[in-house]
């Protein structure tokens, strides 16, 4: 029999490291008996390697799936983890509320030109796109003021426009409506709005009901980007229907049917979304400059020096398969060896990990093309290792996937992510989230927020944890707060931190509420 193993090595060895640990390796299987049967088997590997966690019997073939290396649990994609951050959807939702529509001064721009790209806009789409001071604005203001963020929204993009644009020319509906999901969520599919809405579309969960989105304990159909994009698209669809003018519908998108009527009685006749604005909710009269501001930006974004890096993956390089048993992202990425923050951000519509199977429901599974074969190939194998892992967990299940403890670590000499990760069981994508880091960089002395799924106590921790209890001040919610402005406050505070600090899912603050921020 032949016996093929496929081991990777961290990226940050050298060759001759490379060279000497695969031939230790292979000594070390010749030397085991590994009985191929039809279900999972488990065997240690000598040496530093991982455990071996598959094995099934293709034909002669023993396929093998090893966990990650630490030394490889470094190598973050950059990409990927702007893809993970969840700032930039508060940044959107505030600029809106906060918007002033003061002149803002910006001269690689000027009016005249803006006036000549504006008129190019309106003649090509149904949306009335015309000059106003207003407009002009919002428009410098992003350029100015926000040039970073647009920059990674256009790096999303690239993944999910061809998604929203399908879903939108199946529907006739006007193309230039997927920069809608931009206003709405910064394209993050798990962004949450203070009253409820939900997904890349915000979708109240009525709504969402109304047209499709189911929602249970294990799975947020608000959240799916297919799904959520559909649902988006017959509802713009029956609101056009309604209004007969885009500007109105997209104000009756983002609050209700009921407002935009309210706000044209109170016009006194007027119908243009710009003699109306003033009669509408704050949030709702800054939401069609943003997009139209937004629209623009895109549109003309190589004459503004943007230009997007691309996703790792195209969304065409995806693809789904449909879950037989009940399996966790945390698996598939074991056996699959995609980074889990990839398979979370490919799945989002699983709020705890975990795709069940339920009766008359289907659900499935999106993996880069290349991992979805080795999927379906050993899918049998994989879904008997599943059901082994949940077999020795406590119940009930999804306590297993969130745990309450928290705990602050002090970076010591020697230490990186993947040591750090390793030690408590966590990706590094997952440490790098939770404390708001941009790079693998770490310092001696820095202190990390990490909500561990295997113990590792020790007294150093405990005392980093009292110190830091010092190292904290308080503050109330007042009327009008959101996340977002109240990070602004204090330097070095990012709403991922606030959250985590105070044990916030969501993004609903109440006046009076108390905070805990800490000074870093």
């Amino acid at each position: 029999m032949k016996t093929k193993t496929f081991i990777v090595i961290g990226l940050l060895c050298s060759c001759m490291a490379m060279v000497a640990q695969e031939k230790k390796a292979k000594d070390s299987l010749q030397k085991k008996k590994i009985q191929v049967v039809d279900s999972i088997v488990g065997t240690q590997i000598s040496g530093d390697f991982p455990k071996v966690v598959v094995a099934t019997n293709v034909k002669d073939t023993v396929v093998y799936s090893l966990d990650d290396i630490i030394e490889a649990r470094t190598i973050d994609s950059l990409w990927l983890n702007e893809l993970k951050r969840t700032g930039r959807f508060e940044e959107m939702y505030g600029a809106m509320l906060a918007e002033t529509y003061e002149p803002v001064p910006y001269e690689e721009l000027s009016t005249e030109v803006l006036k000549e790209r504006l008129a190019a806009l309106n003649a090509k789409t149904p949306f009335n796109v015309e000059y106003n001071p207003a407009l002009e604005s919002v428009i410098k203001g992003y350029l100015k003021n926000r040039r970073r963020t647009m920059a990674r929204l256009m790096a999303l993009s690239d993944y999910y426009f061809p998604l929203f644009e399908e879903t939108l020319d199946k529907h006739n509906l006007p193309l230039e409506l997927k920069y809608l999901a931009i206003v709405e969520s910064a394209l993050d599919p798990r962004a949450q709005s203070p009253v409820g809405a939900k997904g890349l579309w915000q979708f109240m969960f009525a709504t969402g009901k109304i047209f499709g989105l189911d929602v249970n304990s294990y799975v947020d159909e608000r959240n799916d980007p297919i799904m959520a994009t559909e649902a988006a698209s017959a509802y713009l669809k029956s609101l056009y229907t309604s209004l007969q003018d885009w500007d109105l519908a997209l104000a009756a998108y983002n609050s209700g049917p009921g407002n935009v009527a309210k706000a044209l009685r109170r016009a006194g006749g007027y119908t243009n979304y710009w003699n109306i604005r003033h009669h509408l909710p704050r949030e709702t009269a800054g939401y069609l400059p943003a997009f139209l501001a937004t629209m623009y930006i895109f549109e003309y974004a190589e004459e503004h020096g943007f230009k997007s890096e691309g996703p790792m993956y195209p969304y065409i390089a995806t693809d789904t398969v449909h879950v037989k048993k009940m399996i966790t992202l945390e698996q598939v990425s074991k056996v699959t060896q995609v980074d889990l923050g990839e398979l979370e951000f490919l799945n989002p519509s699983y709020k705890l990990g975990i795709i069940p199977v339920i009766k008359d429901e289907t659900y499935v599974l999106r993996l880069p093309v290349e991992a979805l074969g080795k999927f379906v190939a050993n899918e049998d194998a994989i879904y008997s290792f599943a059901e082994e892992e949940f077999n020795e967990r406590e119940k009930p299940l999804p306590k297993f996937f969130e745990s309450s403890d928290r705990i602050r670590y002090r970076v010591r000499s020697g230490d990186f992510l993947g040591k750090i990760a390793n030690k408590y069981g966590v990706s590094v994508s997952k440490i790098k989230r939770w404390n708001n880091l941009r790079s693998d960089r770490l310092r001696v002395g820095q202190r990390l927020t990490i909500y561990p799924r295997k113990p590792a106590a020790s007294t150093t921790t405990q005392t980093n944890s009292v110190a830091d209890s010092n190292a904290k001040k308080t503050y109330t919610v007042k009327s009008g707060d959101s996340l977002w402005s109240i990070a602004q406050k204090f330097p070095g505070v990012s709403v991922d931190k606030i959250k985590k600090w105070n044990d916030i899912s969501g993004n609903n603050l109440k006046p009076g509420m108390k905070l805990k921020i800490h000074k870093g």
